[in-house]
């Protein structure tokens, strides 16, 4: 006789509910979640799957909707009310946007040490100071989004609360800092190429990764980790005055960013990324699904797509191993460079915007502007 099944804790049917969204919204942290969150922020997280908002959107709203409710309990001993009183927006505030001077003779004066502790064993909290304003804005921008799509209205928009970011912000002043301190322009990414210089799978793979981000306009991580053989087309070769054709592939871009979806964005690749990007799926053996993916440490590749960070861990690790410092780098230096190294050759910036997919033309000139300030007679006076 059969024994009886024993009947799931909440803990186990919330983990296994996530467990259903995972092919739109990737976890990593299932188990942690299914403790922090909610029935209903599982069935809001569901519904946000089925309405079809893009995959990166939903994976910044759960990761900012799980910092709010573990930065709840730590605080208040109990989940987020929703609606949020403003009492606790402007509480929020106050624990993440506080001046470190104040503090020294204030323990009192920001996040208290307690909630700092239970946050950092949680690993919501790595780094020590306050919070970057921009993170805060984000973390109340997605709260708000939530408190919408379960229908109410919040305290998000009230005088208190804009003036207290306001003032929290001009009483410590922070300098803005670039995505990538340096851009991988054309010679930084020769160095990077070195290191991929054999044909084990992981220099294969990675070679592909850094050709074809910068060739297709610099694209972003997510698009890179997320792209799939499905979205690639071979076109007719290129013809050249001198020597033989070069291949030539579309990426049809899908949702992005600066998409809605509903456009069929393309870049195009030619040459040698085009010859990249083929060796590294043959060597792969990759027939369809996602193109870049995880590689174990007896060679195995995985079924899986590669996480967005591994990108950016990607490019890090070939910066150390060309003698640069790796701190210096990301993942966005690539599109930084793609811009700034076509404005070095004298590229036109529409030429450029087509590739790049930039909305704005104001954010793709700034990188015109800086390479022309920088090698023009205003700057070279001595």
């Amino acid at each position: 006789m059969a024994k009886p099944r024993k009947a799931q804790t909440p803990v186990e049917r919330r983990a296994e509910e996530l467990d259903t969204i995972a092919s739109v919204l990737p976890l990593d942290r299932r188990d942690e979640l299914a403790e922090l969150l909610t029935d209903q922020d599982i069935e809001t997280l569901r519904h946000l799957v089925n309405t079809g908002m893009g995959a990166n959107t939903l994976r910044a709203l759960t990761s900012d909707l799980s910092y709010l409710q573990a930065w709840s309990i730590a605080a208040t001993r109990a989940s987020l009310p929703w609606p949020a009183p403003e009492a606790l927006l402007l509480k929020f505030v106050a624990h993440h946007l506080w001046d470190p001077e104040k503090r020294e003779n204030d323990p009192d004066h920001g996040m208290p040490h307690t909630v700092d502790q239970i946050l950092r064993s949680q690993g919501f909290l790595k780094s020590a100071g306050p919070h970057a304003p921009d993170t805060v804005r984000r973390r109340l921008a997605s709260w708000s989004t939530l408190t919408k799509w379960r229908g109410f209205s919040g305290a998000f928009t009230s005088p208190a609360l804009k003036q207290a970011i306001r003032l929290a912000v001009r009483a410590v002043p922070r300098p803005r800092k670039r995505k990538s301190a340096k851009a991988v322009t054309g010679d930084i990414l020769a160095r990077l190429l070195v290191t991929c210089g054999s044909e084990s799978l992981r220099d294969v793979r990675d070679r592909a990764i850094l050709m074809v981000a910068f060739a297709s306009g610099g694209r972003r991580r997510s698009e890179i980790a997320g792209l799939r053989l499905e979205q690639l087309t071979v076109e007719a070769p290129i013809e050249m005055e001198s020597g033989p054709p070069l291949p030539s592939l579309a990426i049809h871009l899908g949702r992005t960013k600066t998409t809605n979806g509903e456009d069929d964005d393309v870049v195009y690749l030619t040459g040698r990324p085009v010859e990249a990007l083929n060796a590294w799926i043959t060597a792969a053996k990759i027939g369809k699904g996602s193109v870049f993916r995880g590689i174990g440490r007896w060679g195995t590749v995985s079924k899986r797509a590669l996480d967005p960070q591994s990108v950016n861990a990607i490019l890090k690790r070939r910066a150390e191993m060309a003698g640069l410092d790796s701190g210096e780098f990301s993942a966005h230096g690539l599109r930084s460079g793609y811009m700034t190294e076509a404005a070095n050759r004298g590229i036109p910036l529409p030429e450029a915007m087509e590739q790049s997919r930039h909305r704005s033309v104001q954010q793709a000139s700034s990188y015109y502007n800086n390479a022309t300030r920088r090698s023009g007679r205003a700057a070279r006076m001595l």
